[in-house]
């Protein structure tokens, strides 16, 4: 939720015109549709590339211009879709995140009258005999509601324990006018289904599902006490992390009721110095915080910008962090299903290790890649990006020669382009918190290397995950060993099946080469066992030194078995 600038006008607020703005919003994607349609499909096709390319940057800002525009008239979740397209660095070109990224610091509020009225009427009482005092100047307005300072009554004090708390509404009208935002959303994620390019790389009609259920939680505000009071329960032996309490008893499916927390934005450096505090030691907090929700978790903050987010200094001294993490808004949360959340810790253990290979692989694991593709050619890509570029950080980057990032850019695009990519559900929101957290890091510290947090917290998961290894690692083992281990009664059965001629054999020397590859089929079986027992003590050996050396010791006994005389 944004702060609202002291000077700002406020809007008076209106009823909706759902037509008007249903038409509205078809009318300007039907016409950049068009536009993209003409410059990077048809005119590409006809030879006139050159054509397609000479403007883009400027057809770019054009668009981003004309949509923010859009997003801050109409509110909704215009501002919403606008903002989601501001953390896509990793896809949306700079011409059109950077005009965005404004949006959550631009909503008009509504002038309180209209929001008293609309309190009085969920609470069932005047806002006199609710609270002790009331701020009618908003501390923050959002595209779907806008929050006052109050005080709660003595009573309501000694209940909770609470005094001064921030009292959040809904915008009057907002449930109409997500109804038609959600309904014109649709509407252009089904002509999106119907271009092939598209259809190929996202399942839009999924995604807008996704997205329309997400937003219709957002303006429940009983399910973001809720999902607040989880938050605080994931992370209550957690000292870096701090949630407000929540006033249930002035609290509704519209009017929301929290503590009071507010503290210093996190990205603003000066009044974090002024209050002892470094902001290049809070990143790798906060990007630690976020991986420990998305990683292991699986229930997380999905709108993690700095509006959200305050650095409060902890008052005690003895306190084992001088200051914490203060989350709010709990609108707009995800949850990472545990399959994906396991592709999820390989693909960091894989990054950690710059491995291209085990990279691609948690990709497929995750759904991002159709189970058909050929990666080769990917991993090759990703092996050459860890080679030049792995652990960089964005300071570093930039200090990079600008052809040689164009030249690999290129390259690489190629690859990716070539690959059947898709997004899966529950997606969205993920890529939304990291690209929000890795912009709130890099705003804190210019030469913040994602890299210095990601590769302790990749081997803490690799760690804490060896048990597991261990266990894949032995049932791996044992199946390959089981398969191997029938083959030679296989060969065995078909060979008396040629012995009582129930098959036919062209060849004479069929049963010699048949019992020559029985007897290497056990000498394998031998080598497989070896390793594998060798293996699981070596993985081991931290955790209990006596199963390792039991381990190790037994491996030599299928190894004799192989090197043993008569056996070659």
């Amino acid at each position: 939720m944004a702060s609202v600038p002291g000077n700002r006008t406020a809007h008076q607020a209106s009823p909706v015109d759902t037509r008007a703005r249903y038409r509205r919003i078809l009318r300007f994607a039907a016409w950049h549709l068009a536009v993209t349609w003409w410059f990077e499909l048809f005119l590409p096709r006809i030879g006139l590339r050159r054509i397609a390319d000479r403007h883009r940057a400027r057809r770019m800002r054009h668009f981003a211009r004309r949509f923010h525009d859009l997003a801050v008239e109409l509110g909704g979740l215009m501002i919403k879709v606008g903002q989601f397209m501001s953390s896509r660095l990793d896809v949306l070109p700079p011409e059109i995140t950077s005009e965005l990224e404004g949006l959550q610091d631009e909503v008009p509020p509504v002038p309180f009258p209209a929001i008293k009225e609309l309190a009085e009427a969920e609470l069932g009482a005047p806002l006199e005999a609710v609270f002790a005092s009331i701020d009618e100047t908003p501390i923050a307005a959002a595209s779907l509601g806008q929050a006052h300072r109050a005080t709660l009554l003595a009573p309501d004090r000694e209940e909770t324990g609470l005094s001064n708390v921030v009292f959040k509404v809904q915008r009057p009208g907002i449930q109409a006018i997500v109804d038609v935002d959600l309904a014109a959303l649709r509407r252009v994620g089904g002509w999106l289904k119907r271009i092939r390019i598209v259809a190929e790389r996202a399942d839009v009609p999924a995604l807008v599902k996704e997205f329309a259920q997400t937003s219709l939680e957002e303006i429940d505000y009983l399910n973001e006490a809720a999902n607040a009071e989880r938050f605080a329960v994931e992370f209550a032996d957690d000292s870096r992390v701090a949630v407000p309490g929540i006033v249930w008893e002035r609290t509704s499916r519209r009017v929301l009721t929290l503590e009071d927390v507010t503290a210093i934005k996190i990205t603003d450096a000066e009044a974090l110095r002024a209050a002892g505090i470094d902001p290049t030691a809070v990143a790798p907090v906060f990007a630690s915080v976020m991986f420990e929700q998305l990683f292991t978790n699986g229930f997380f903050h999905a709108d993690p910008h700095p509006g959200n987010i305050f650095i409060t200094p902890d008052r005690d001294p003895s306190a084992e962090h001088p200051w914490k993490l203060t989350f709010i808004d709990f609108g707009m949360m995800g949850q990472v299903p545990p399959k994906t959340r396991s592709g999820l810790r390989k693909l960091l253990i894989a990054a950690a290790a710059r491995d291209g290979q085990g990279l691609v692989a948690a990709i497929s694991d995750i759904g991002v890649l159709v189970p058909s593709a050929d990666t080769r050619k990917l991993e090759q890509a990703m092996t050459q990006l860890f080679a030049r570029f792995g652990g960089m950080g964005f300071a570093e980057l930039r200090e990079v020669d600008p052809r040689e990032f164009r030249d690999f850019a290129v390259e690489f695009g190629d690859v990716v382009r070539s690959l059947p990519f898709q997004l899966p559900e529950n997606f969205l929101l993920i890529i939304r918190a990291m690209s929000l957290t890795s912009g709130v890091c890099s705003s804190l510290d210019a030469r913040f290397n994602l890299w210095d947090s990601v590769e302790p917290y990749a081997a803490r998961l690799l760690r804490d995950e060896r048990g597991n290894v261990v266990k894949d690692a032995a049932a791996h083992v044992l199946e390959t060993a089981a398969v191997a281990m029938s083959l030679p009664k296989r060969l065995d059965g078909i060979i008396t099946r040629i012995d009582e001629g129930s098959i036919e054999v062209s060849n004479p020397r069929m049963e010699r080469h048949l019992a020559r590859l029985a007897r290497t089929a056990q000498r394998a079986v031998g080598a497989l066992i070896f390793s594998g027992v060798l293996i699981a003590g070596a993985l081991v050996r931290a955790d209990d030194p006596v199963l390792s050396n039991v381990l190790m010791v037994a491996s030599l006994l299928p190894l004799l078995y192989v090197l043993r005389p008569g056996r070659r």
